[in-house]
Parts: C-alpha cells; sequence; structure tokens
C-alpha cells in the first residue's frame, strides 16, 4: 500500500496562493499523516494475518525431495545368524515424495481461530477510521488556534499604530508646552510595549503554523497565511445529552474496536479451550526413490532378468488422528491467559464508554 505526499509549497503552488484553508489542511493531512498511514498499514496486515489463519482450513500440499551420497550396509541385530559383509562403497540415492493434508475436523480449533483474526481485522479498520477522525480533529484545532493568533496578531498591529499616533499627538502637546515631560516619556514606553506585543503577537503566530503543518503531517516551510474559515452549527448539537451519549456510543469507531477486540478475544478462548481434543487429517501422498533416474537390468543366477537402480513410486492414503493427551498443562495455562485477557479487554471497554460520557457532558457544556 502506497501514500502519495505532497509537501505543503507543492499544495500552495497548486492554488496559486499563499493561503491555506481548513479543507486544503484537512486533505493534506489525510495523505500525509504518519498516523493515519501507520493506521493503514496495520490493517493491512490485519488483513494479512486473517488470511493466514484461514490457511490450515485448505488442502496443505508439498514436495519433499532428497538426494544422499550413501553407504548399502545392512543393519545386524544381536542373536541373528545372517552376516552380512560390510563396504564403505557408496551409492547414488534419491527420494522424491509429494504429500497433501486435509483438516476434517479439529472441534473448531481452527474455524475459531479464523473467525478471531477476522474480528481482529475489523477492530483495525475500526481504528483506522479513529486515526482519520482523530486526525481531522487536530487539524482543525491547530488552525482554529492559528486563525486566532493571526487575529490577534493584527489587534496588535493595529494597538501599536494606535500608540504611535498617541506619542505623535503627545510629542506636539509636549513642544507646544500643554502637557508635562512625564507624559511623552510614558507615550514612549506605551509604544515600546505595543512593539513588544507584536513581536510575541507574530512569534505565536509562527508557532501555530510550525504545529499546523505538523497536523497536517507536512515538513514545509511556514510561509503562508490561513484562511478565516467557520463552522455552521452542528445539527442535533443542543440535544439532550442522553440521545448525544448514545450516539457517540454507537458512532465511535475507538469503541466499534474494543467490541471487535473482545469478540476476536472470545472466539481465541474458544479455540484454546478446544485444544484438549484431538483433530483428524486425510493424508495421501505419492514417493518415488531410488538410485537413478534410468532403470538397469541384470540377470539372476537362473538367468531371470531384474532390475535394479530404477527410481520405484509407491501410493498411500489415510486418515490421521492426533490427540495431545497431556503437555505438561501447556493447553490449561493457555486458557487461563486467554480468559483473562478477555476480563482485561472487557474491562477497558468499560473504562472507554465512561470516558465517551465524560467527554460527551463538557463538550456539551462548552
Amino acid at each position: 500500500m502506497t501514500f502519495a505526499v505532497f509537501p505543503l509549497c507543492s499544495l500552495l503552488a497548486t492554488f496559486g496562493a499563499r493561503t491555506v484553508t481548513l479543507e486544503e489542511a484537512e486533505r493534506a493531512a489525510a495523505a500525509q499523516r504518519p498516523d493515519i498511514r501507520l493506521a493503514d498499514a496495520n490493517l493491512a496486515a490485519g488483513v494479512a494475518r486473517d488470511e493466514q489463519a484461514r490457511a490450515p482450513l485448505l488442502p496443505q500440499v508439498k514436495i519433499d525431495s532428497l538426494y544422499e551420497r550413501t553407504t548399502g550396509n545392512r543393519s545386524q541385530k544381536p542373536g541373528h545368524t545372517n552376516n552380512y559383509p560390510t563396504s564403505w562403497q557408496t551409492y547414488n540415492w534419491f527420494d522424491t515424495q509429494v504429500s497433501a493434508t486435509q483438516m476434517i475436523w479439529d472441534f473448531g480449533q481452527t474455524p475459531n481461530r479464523w473467525r478471531a483474526a477476522r474480528a481482529r481485522a475489523v477492530a483495525l479498520g475500526d481504528n483506522a477510521r479513529g486515526a482519520r477522525l482523530e486526525a481531522v480533529a487536530d487539524v482543525r484545532t491547530t488552525y482554529f488556534r492559528a486563525s486566532a493568533e493571526r487575529s490577534l496578531a493584527g489587534v496588535a498591529r493595529q494597538t501599536l499604530a494606535n500608540r504611535q499616533r498617541h506619542l505623535e499627538q503627545i510629542r506636539g502637546f509636549v513642544h507646544a508646552g500643554t502637557r508635562p515631560d512625564i507624559d511623552l516619556a510614558q507615550a514612549v514606553a506605551d509604544e515600546a510595549n505595543a512593539r513588544v506585543q507584536v513581536i510575541k503577537a507574530d512569534n505565536g503566530y509562527a508557532v501555530a503554523r510550525a504545529q499546523l503543518n505538523q497536523s497536517m503531517g507536512t515538513t514545509g516551510d511556514t510561509d503562508y497565511e490561513v484562511a478565516d474559515d467557520t463552522f455552521p452549527p452542528q445539527p442535533g448539537e443542543n440535544a439532550e445529552i442522553g440521545p448525544l451519549i448514545d450516539e457517540a456510543i454507537r458512532a465511535r469507531p475507538d469503541l466499534a474496536a474494543m467490541e471487535a477486540q473482545i469478540r476476536a478475544q472470545e472466539l481465541t478462548l474458544r479455540a484454546t479451550r478446544n485444544g484438549y481434543w484431538p483433530t483428524l487429517n486425510l493424508v495421501a501422498g505419492a514417493e518415488s526413490a531410488g538410485q537413478s533416474f534410468e532403470k538397469t537390468h541384470l540377470l539372476d543366477n537362473l538367468g531371470n532378468v531384474v532390475s535394479s537402480g530404477g527410481m520405484a513410486w509407491n501410493l498411500w492414503g489415510g486418515a490421521q488422528l492426533t490427540w495431545p493427551i497431556f503437555q505438561g498443562f501447556l493447553t490449561r495455562g493457555q486458557v487461563r491467559e486467554a480468559d483473562a485477557t478477555l476480563d482485561g479487554l472487557r474491562a477497558q471497554h468499560d473504562a472507554l464508554v465512561q470516558q465517551v460520557w465524560v467527554a460527551v457532558e463538557q463538550a456539551a457544556l462548552v
């Protein structure tokens, strides 16, 4: 997954002006912010893990090939009268095997793990949606802060202009002898303080634009102005607090992600508990082994033609039952861990619901 990155200078050049609107800032953040790109990457990884979890449900086919240079001595057991001579002469040995396995039934272990991986991918999708919403909120906050700092800088300049005009008036009055010198000194100090406020306001505006750059995910310069964008009232923002909280609980992506994680953990716990039971697989395969790929014909003592040194094929098929009877209480420990993890996720969900209540009430009071 790739993402286009647009430097701020290019973005401004596209619109032909050194003014950034809120819509442009939000669009730049959606394309460039690292947290959004990270959330999208995590989502892509979650989808890939979903595919991996499904793989054991499908047929498994593999090919194994072996080449050896080996001796041909036969093993001899004590008590046997057959004594075979040993030789250190070496021979070629080729062995190729094709095998296939299909899982038939494992009491829901693999299907539940697949469903859990799919639920976690859904949670990552909700996290990505939440990252975009948080990015929009961050951009809007920094944008309006920069707009406010711009207004403060304008007020500071107007104040400085007033102080300068007042200073000229006081200077004229003092020269005419109608005002004392102390009034001129006070006017000079006021004008100097106004200049300091202009410098502070300009610095505040520059810092606010730098923060806006960060919220947009860009490393460009701050040689631009922000537009005076505003928002109309949001529909239903003056409704009763109860319906607002219910809507927030339904719409919040972080809550949806947490609920998907709880579903995934419930499925994981179910799959782990089923680990006490056996797994049934169908197996089939073919194997070819021998000293060479070409058959050589030899005669025995009776003059019969025999073949030696060639590849011989064998086929097999059947059912395989695997039942881990005792693994040192491994499964019991895994079940306890999965159960505790599920309790933790449910606690996090309840805490998040409480945070949503507080956040909605605070927003309603602003």
